[in-house]
């Protein structure tokens, strides 16, 4: 009853203590840093939401490592409150990751975050280890090698291995692990990465998660808070269909993206709000935050974007963060520009800027006065 009152009752808040969000981290020998982390989440989703940006700190459109540079500083004169990188490449010990990140500067991007009170969540994007390609190659029956006992279970073993010594090597200028919100297999309802819809069964996913989370603690990592992630779905039981459980997961979360076909926004905003309002009731009864840990609308050609389209999809849910993905600039193959929050001179620059100053939009210098 306790846990019930304080992390879903608003009225007490505060009166929160450290040691409550702990009984719903699922990792149980967390780290204090985690744990605290855990516990601002919590009370930073009761005054509005944070925003994120994928790979924020490597490029920008036009621009590539620039100490100090960011397309949403350049714009808003603020850092984004998460950053978002990706760790695929670690596995085949690549120096640089699938966004071409070399990984000894996301290090240090996470670690620069980390000392002005930025968030960072990794995702990884690892190749399909039955046949060696990349991540969409969703043939069909590609998860179930990696399980105990299966053929690439042993591979899967050292991916995990050297997932665990980059966590580990996340550390503040104290020694201490800087948490991560960490979420693998991601967009798992859908049927485009080897791990998704149609290509395992609910119960090998589950295993495959459940043997992911306990190997990583086994080795020694406990500075991870476990995002379960979901393309759109339709109802509870859709999203519930692979979850691996109350002990397993911390934060719930589903991606979903505003398509050409709907310039106006009306559909993405119908689609985020049903979906938050079945994501919020599971999050109330298991009592996890929720979250929309991608979105975007691509080279955002609405000039009213933010406050028009995001915020209304968002409306009053309390959701730990929102975050867009990166901006690439422009793609040669694809002969577009490819980009999903504003920079310097973009059409949706000045809203963004009117999103930014309301009180409910948490970037990275609102996080300390948010918690006061």
């Amino acid at each position: 009853m306790l846990l019930t009152v304080v992390l879903i009752g608003t009225s007490c808040k505060s009166q929160k203590k450290p040691s409550d969000t702990n009984l719903s981290l699922s990792d149980k020998k967390a780290t204090s840093e985690t744990k605290t982390l855990y516990k601002n989440l919590y009370t930073l989703s009761q005054k509005g939401f944070l925003f994120g940006h994928q790979d924020d700190l490597a490029y920008g459109v036009k621009w590539k490592y620039e100490d100090g540079r960011s397309d949403i500083k350049d714009v808003a004169g603020d850092y984004p409150a998460v950053y978002g990188w990706d760790i695929a490449g670690l596995e085949k010990d690549s120096p640089n990751n699938i966004d071409g990140v070399p990984f000894a500067k996301m290090k240090q991007y996470i670690i620069e975050a980390n000392a002005r009170g930025g968030i960072s969540t990794i995702s990884w994007h690892f190749d399909n280890p039955a046949t060696g390609k990349d991540a969409w190659d969703h043939t069909p029956n590609s998860l179930k090698t990696i399980l105990p006992g299966a053929e690439n279970h042993k591979k899967f073993i050292s991916w995990l291995d050297k997932a665990a010594v980059f966590f580990l090597s996340l550390k503040d200028k104290n020694g201490k692990n800087i948490p991560i919100l960490f979420r693998p297999f991601h967009e798992l309802t859908g049927g485009w990465f080897w791990w998704g819809k149609g290509n395992c069964t609910p119960e090998e996913f589950k295993t495959a998660w459940k043997f992911t989370f306990d190997y990583l603690q086994k080795k020694g990592v406990h500075n991870l808070i476990y995002v379960y992630n979901t393309g759109s779905f339709g109802t509870e039981a859709d999203f519930l269909t692979n979850y691996p459980g109350d002990n397993y997961a911390d934060i719930l979360s589903f991606d979903t993206y505003q398509n050409s076909n709907d310039p106006n926004g009306e559909k993405f905003i119908s689609e985020v709000q049903k979906q938050f309002k079945i994501l919020n009731k599971i999050g109330t009864e298991k009592h996890k935050l929720i979250a929309l840990a991608e979105a975007g609308y691509e080279a955002v050609p609405d000039p009213k974007w933010w406050t028009g389209t995001l915020l209304k999809a968002i409306g009053d849910y309390k959701i730990s963060y929102v975050l867009l993905w990166r901006n690439h600039g422009w793609q040669e193959k694809e002969q577009k520009m490819h980009y999903y929050a504003p920079f310097s001179g973009q059409v949706s620059e000045k809203d963004f800027v009117d999103f930014y100053n309301l009180d409910k939009t948490i970037f990275e210098k609102d996080i300390p006065k948010k918690l006061k």
